[in-house]
């Protein structure tokens, strides 16, 4: 019995696993004798392919292939950016189905998010102009679902609720203790059982996100389980989010005791960026946040990286609140560094925002963090055990040569000054070992390590050797184990 196989694919996703088989009737071949010269010859024509590309085009509703890549000019109806390509051999047919993704969505710093004036959190998602003008003058109310971090709730739920009540919009606010230690698919699940009761229409009633980055990441992916892809919102209230999660496509919870093990790369329609909720967290997780800014200076931009070297107490004072004060944005600390952290996130996100490039520089401090954070949790936050990563790395980069003594020596100066640890007992070099021979699994057999090679710039490596690791090691545990340079 012959089989044919039958792939579907789509740019941006592997092929399926397990291929559709569908029997053919067996092939009789002769019992004579045949040339080897000539047995091989045959063989060769019969594999052969040969290979038609179809354009789609829909007419009155109904698609149609058209045989050409360019088929537009002179043709009647809606034409897709979609292919097929379909190849026959004396095996079979196979058809390959290329289709371009486009994801748009919007990342806006604005002020008075929940000032019943400001439209932004109900409509601002929405860029079709005509759309949005019947948005506005229908009579129908607009729905929402809002998920809120519990803390943040106590916070702030009475405002969202006034600003819900002032825009008569019909909402259910679902308040959850969304921690590193209940992110869960049992979280995500009791989001979409509260979504399914409450009801909202898949492709105009956004559901809203309102907290740090775990609640971002498990509202992100109960949305994008939700029908298979219900829009969503982020609105981040801790800086952390504001610089990472909130401007990315993924989501995630944790399984099996591994970090974000279970998600999607499916981006919000929009996350909407208002700096007045930094100011109600605790100082230590504003430090926090100040460790993935750190990460994307020591990546890309040495301005930023001094910015934060002379600025990072002041900004840590100021719970980065003092544009309030000063009226030019430009010169402000707080204003410049957010602004620099997003855009040198979003250059390295969005040409690859399915991480189809493995080697990827925001990667830098999360090689060895995870396996620590979860080792430790809850003792460490995410941005902690992330600098603590950072800073072996950092030894790392020196012992390879890719740092001067002084530039290293600053570096760490600068994450004890955002009062970020550098070093932790339970970062065993076992662990280390154990974080990068699990980074070969999943990155396709290659360690690639983001290090840095001066003060605002970096390349990805993969040739680490075991001795160098262990003396970088050896010296960071010598010169950090008291929490300060000796």
């Amino acid at each position: 019995m012959h089989l044919m196989t039958l792939y579907i694919g789509a740019s941006n996703m592997e092929r399926s696993e397990e291929p559709l088989t569908v029997n053919t009737p067996e092939i009789q071949h002769s019992a004579v004798p045949c040339h080897p010269s000539l047995e091989n010859s045959t063989m060769e024509n019969l594999n052969k392919q040969k290979e038609t590309v179809f354009s789609l085009v829909q007419v009155k509703g109904t698609w149609k292939r058209k045989a050409g890549k360019n088929v537009k000019q002179g043709m009647k109806g809606r034409v897709s950016a979609a292919k097929i390509y379909e190849s026959t051999s004396s095996s079979g047919t196979t058809w390959t189905v290329v289709t371009p993704i486009t994801f748009t969505y919007t990342v806006t710093q604005t002020k008075n998010l929940l000032d019943p004036s400001n439209d932004t959190l109900l409509l601002g998602h929405i860029r079709d102009t005509e759309q949005l003008e019947a948005v506005r003058s229908s009579t129908k109310p607009l729905k929402r679902f809002i998920v809120m971090d519990e803390v943040v709730y106590n916070l702030y739920g009475s405002q969202v609720t006034d600003y819900l009540e002032a825009r008569h919009v019909l909402y259910r606010i679902l308040p959850l203790p969304t921690t590193e230690e209940n992110k869960s698919m049992e979280m995500a699940l009791k989001i979409l059982e509260e979504v399914h009761q409450f009801g909202i229409d898949r492709r105009t009633e956004p559901i809203i996100a309102i907290g740090g980055g775990v609640c971002l990441d498990i509202v992100g992916l109960a949305a994008s389980l939700y029908r298979r892809r219900t829009p969503y919102i982020r609105v981040p209230t801790t800086l952390l989010s504001y610089i990472d999660a909130s401007v990315g496509a993924k989501t995630g919870v944790n399984f099996a005791n591994c970090k974000n093990k279970l998600g999607t790369y499916i981006a919000p329609v929009a996350a909407f960026l208002d700096r007045s909720f930094i100011q109600t967290i605790p100082r230590r997780h504003i430090s926090n946040g100040l460790a993935e800014m750190l990460k994307m200076a020591l990546m890309k931009h040495r301005g930023l990286f001094e910015l934060l070297e002379t600025q990072g107490q002041f900004l840590l004072d100021s719970k980065f609140q003092s544009a309030m004060v000063l009226e030019d944005d430009r010169i402000d600390p707080a204003s410049v560094s957010t602004r620099v952290a997003i855009e040198t996130m979003l250059e390295e996100l969005a040409p690859n925002l399915w991480e189809d490039d493995l080697d990827r520089l925001v990667d830098f401090g999360h090689l060895i963090s995870p396996e620590l954070e979860m080792k430790v949790l809850p003792a460490l936050l995410h941005g902690e055990a992330v600098n603590i990563d950072m800073a072996y790395m950092v030894y790392v980069a020196r012992e390879m040569g890719l740092l001067t003594e002084e530039e290293k020596f600053r570096i760490i100066c600068c994450m004890l000054g955002l009062e970020l640890p550098v070093w932790h007992q339970d970062c065993t070099f076992a662990l280390v070992q154990k974080s990068l021979c699990d980074r070969l699994q999943h990155s396709g057999g290659l360690v690639r390590m983001p290090l840095p090679t001066g003060l605002g710039r970096a390349e990805i490596f993969n040739d680490t050797n075991e001795g160098a690791l262990f003396r970088a090691y050896e010296k960071w545990c010598d010169e950090l184990s008291t929490g300060s340079l000796r």
